[in-house]
């Protein structure tokens, strides 16, 4: 194999290049990538850069090793051919590979409304450029900050707004902050440590509309009320970047590019593609751990072990190839709280309180499936999680005996899940 060409030079995409050069990959390696930077940490935008304690301009990953590549940032990858092995950029160039990894991650669902997208004080955070653009508004001091989604993203962002002393609303769709990725009894004892820091958090409520002429106003809301804000931050999810696969013949759609547990990209009739491999935001794979469908995992360290995985597996005989099986873990930080998952708490039927208590002080709550540990969330207490992992990775029976000094005597409850976009 000559050239290995990875498109995506963000932590996936980085990753992937020098797990290739780890691994022995002495040939031509071409990195693609859309933003004009180099690559870069991407979860302290909407907490530490939003709080003002770093610039955008401190935010380049680390490099583990001299990688000897080719560069083309600022370059958007428009279309795939599969047949004659070549990536279409939307210069006009294409490039051709041998081996081919696709990292392009995901991208901020927008507002859907483009005229009310466009206003002045209209804002998603998912890049570089977007935090830059929306930390120049917050300078302004507005008089009240829209968050709409109170998802991860959501709560980080209200969470950096209320630091600087902006007085926040979050407008959420579910019954419970984070409701859709830890259900709505943890979300609720969340938001209710949201409210106690002076958050105008109002759930299972919607935006109707935006309003302004050229520059916000205000916002309607699906309860009747009118906010007036001078910033709205979007945060109702992501969206894959992958139409640029669109008729390449790949197994892609909204939902993300279906792989294999080795990273193989599929074709659309479910087939492995040789010597193309998708990782990171963008890839759709179905874990070997859990009884669940196919997902993506938009977390850093299921980046890195696909970008090591596919690494592997193109550098080394096909006949034996490497698997992803690490169990998703992710980490957020807001209103004082260290907020912690291992597993998929998402797939859970009940929840039970395991330490501490939801109303102060630091907490766990386990999950079950089916009578089995599926997953964890620690509150301020990251170091016990490892103990969940071990359980979830054992399937251990469902509530697990954890006989801690501070376990509550507390039942299983049924999980509710909120659905829909935030």
């Amino acid at each position: 194999m000559n050239r290995i060409v990875i498109v995506g030079a963000s932590l996936a995409g980085l990753r992937t290049a020098e797990s290739l050069r780890a691994n022995g990959f002495t040939g031509e390696l071409v990195l693609i990538g859309e933003e004009p930077h180099e690559p870069y940490d991407r979860p302290p935008l909407s907490k530490t850069v939003l709080s003002g304690w770093i610039g955008t301009d401190r935010l380049l990953l680390p490099r583990t090793r001299e990688l000897n590549a080719r560069w083309l940032l600022g370059a958007a990858a428009t279309g795939l051919d599969l047949a004659a092995r070549e990536v279409r950029l939307a210069d006009g160039r294409a490039v051709r590979f041998d081996g081919l990894v696709i990292a392009t991650g995901a991208g901020a669902r927008p507002w859907p409304v483009p005229r009310e997208a466009a206003l002045r004080g209209v804002h998603v955070l998912r890049g570089r450029d977007d935090a830059d653009r929306l930390c120049a508004d917050l300078a302004e001091k507005p008089r009240r900050v829209l968050v709409i989604g109170g998802g991860f993203t959501g709560s980080e962002v209200a969470s950096s707004c209320h630091d600087l002393g902006i007085p926040v609303t979050v407008t959420h769709r579910g019954v419970a902050p984070m409701a859709g990725a830890l259900g709505s009894v943890v979300g609720t004892a969340i938001g209710a440590r949201q409210r106690a820091r002076g958050i105008d958090l109002r759930v299972s409520t919607t935006v109707t509309s935006l309003v302004g002429e050229e520059r916000l106003t205000g916002a309607r809301l699906s309860d009747g009320d009118v906010l007036d804000v001078d910033i709205v931050v979007v945060a109702t999810g992501s969206v894959r970047n992958n139409g640029w696969l669109a008729g390449s013949g790949l197994a892609a759609d909204g939902r993300g590019l279906d792989c294999d547990t080795a990273s193989r990209a599929l074709d659309v009739t479910g087939a492995v593609v040789p010597g193309v491999y998708a990782v990171g935001d963008v890839a759709r794979w179905r874990h070997p751990h859990f009884d669940a469908p196919p997902q993506s995992l938009e977390h850093w360290g299921n980046a890195v072990d696909q970008a090591e995985v596919a690494a592997h597996n193109l550098t080394h005989a096909s006949t034996d190839p490497r698997h992803t099986s690490a169990l998703p873990a992710f980490w957020s930080d807001q209103f004082g709280m260290n907020i912690k998952s291992v597993g998929l708490p998402q797939l859970a039927d009940e929840v039970v309180l395991t330490q501490g208590c939801f109303e102060r002080g630091p907490f766990v709550a386990a999950y079950g499936r089916r009578g089995s540990t599926v997953g964890a969330v620690a509150v301020n207490s990251p170091r016990v999680l490892d103990g969940y992992a071990a359980l979830v990775t054992q399937r251990a029976a469902f509530p697990p005996a954890i006989n801690a000094t501070d376990s509550p005597v507390a039942r299983p409850v049924p999980v509710t899940v909120s659905g829909g976009k935030p």
